[in-house]
């Protein structure tokens, strides 16, 4: 894995320093984060599986991507950035709502992180890099829900947290499908 630094925050997500990623990871320091969830016009999330050599959580099931912006770039572009990186797709990215997490991790690593999420819509397969991701499927929401409740561990952390949240957001957008 590549060093790469990222923006370390307070609970207001003001910006209070600059470190390296796997440090971070190590001492649980809190930093910027996103993720992305792409609904298409069935209103099916696009999950992914994380590829096998990911420094943590290989294998598992998650949103449709995440990561941190680099210093210097907004979330909206790093999310877009990612989103063509791992997913191999464009959509409209609007952002839906925040939120803070910590989480232990396997191999002693920490999440803990201000969550900036973003929803988006598209009927587009997509075209994954094979060293971000291993498997993607579209799944009804509440399907999600459902097979999060019953196997949650074949599920990312931050996933199953932010699960709830982003389940209130998507009825509320729902009727006017506004993702």
């Amino acid at each position: 894995m590549d060093a790469q630094n990222v923006i370390l925050v307070d609970h207001f997500d003001n910006q209070i320093g600059i470190m390296e990623k796997m440090q971070v990871h190590k001492t649980g320091l809190l930093h910027r984060a996103f993720s992305v969830f792409v609904f298409n016009e069935k209103g099916e999330l696009l999950l992914q599986k994380r590829a096998m050599s990911k420094y943590h959580s290989p294998g598992l099931w998650t949103n449709t991507c995440c990561s941190h912006p680099s210093p210097g770039e907004d979330n909206l572009t790093a999310a877009n950035r990612r989103l063509q990186e791992e997913m191999g797709m464009q959509c409209t990215l609007t952002k839906a709502f925040d939120f803070i997490y910590h989480a232990h991790l396997e191999n002693n690593l920490i999440e803990h992180e201000f969550d900036h999420v973003y929803f988006g819509r598209s009927n587009a397969n997509p075209r994954v890099n094979s060293e971000e991701v291993c498997d993607w499927k579209w799944m009804p929401l509440y399907d999600v829900f459902v097979d999060v409740q019953m196997y949650s561990e074949k599920y990312t952390e931050w996933f199953k947290i932010a699960l709830p949240n982003v389940m209130d957001e998507f009825k509320l957008r729902l009727t006017s499908w506004v993702l």
